[in-house]
């Protein structure tokens, strides 16, 4: 857990120290803000719906910018060769810079309470679905950057790592999308494999520990295939 800890306090180190975690908080804030508060005068009414229906979408951008380059930069600079032979697993590189990177996006998310309080004062909002909607998109974000790692660990390039990233996280959050399209039998299947089905779920206020299972499972999966793209890394 030592060597965990030390890697993300490194990562988070490097994105605090560098311009990119407060040009990644503060586009991210001037987005969500403009684009929330444009609906909500448009709406006249006193919810966060146009928030927490917006804000799964600017992730799918902003987390494999996130996360294109943890593994890419270490590549391209040549420590990735001596991360590896460290007394670390592979798991734990993976890992480390992962809660990195979850803290980065949750700070992004959360700092976007203000716009709540600020919804709140104007009359009665019901906070069950509030904070349902932020332990949702919290785990959504967690999930598109366990997909941006995995694509920074098996490129050489940041680029690359982002444009896969990016288009991975949106086929993915187009799968339940497609269900009028698909036959009864495949469309339970289908949506049950959607994040967005997922957050929309927890959004509601009701934590659904099916949920929960599906996205430690998902973040599970991609950070396993991220530890094999560095084994493979080890063997050459």
């Amino acid at each position: 857990m030592k060597y965990i800890l030390a890697i993300s306090k490194k990562e988070l180190a490097g994105y605090f120290n560098s311009p990119v975690a407060y040009i990644v908080i503060s586009v991210f804030l001037l987005l969500s803000g403009w684009l929330f508060f444009q609906q909500f005068f448009l709406a006249g009414q006193v919810s966060m719906r146009a928030l927490f229906s917006l804000t799964p979408m600017l992730l799918i951008f902003f987390a494999p910018a996130i996360t294109m380059r943890l593994i890419s930069e270490e590549r391209k600079a040549g420590t990735l060769e001596l991360l590896v032979t460290l007394p670390l697993t592979n798991a734990n590189i993976i890992i480390g810079k992962f809660l990195a990177a979850v803290v980065l996006l949750s700070v992004a998310i959360l700092l976007t309470i203000p716009y709540t309080i600020t919804v709140s004062t104007l009359g009665s909002l019901d906070w069950g679905p509030v904070i349902g909607s932020y332990i949702g998109l919290i785990l959504l974000g967690a999930s598109y950057l366990s997909v941006g790692l995995f694509c920074s660990s098996v490129s050489r390039n940041q680029i690359v790592a982002f444009i896969v990233g990016l288009a991975l996280c949106f086929g993915i959050f187009l799968l339940d999308k497609t269900l009028p399209f698909l036959p009864n039998f495949m469309a339970s299947f289908v949506q049950y494999l959607s994040v967005d089905y997922h957050y929309n779920n927890i959004a509601r206020g009701v934590i659904d520990t099916r949920g929960l299972v599906y996205y430690g499972s998902f973040i599970s999966m991609f950070l396993m295939f991220a530890v094999f793209a560095l084994d493979n890394e080890k063997l050459k």
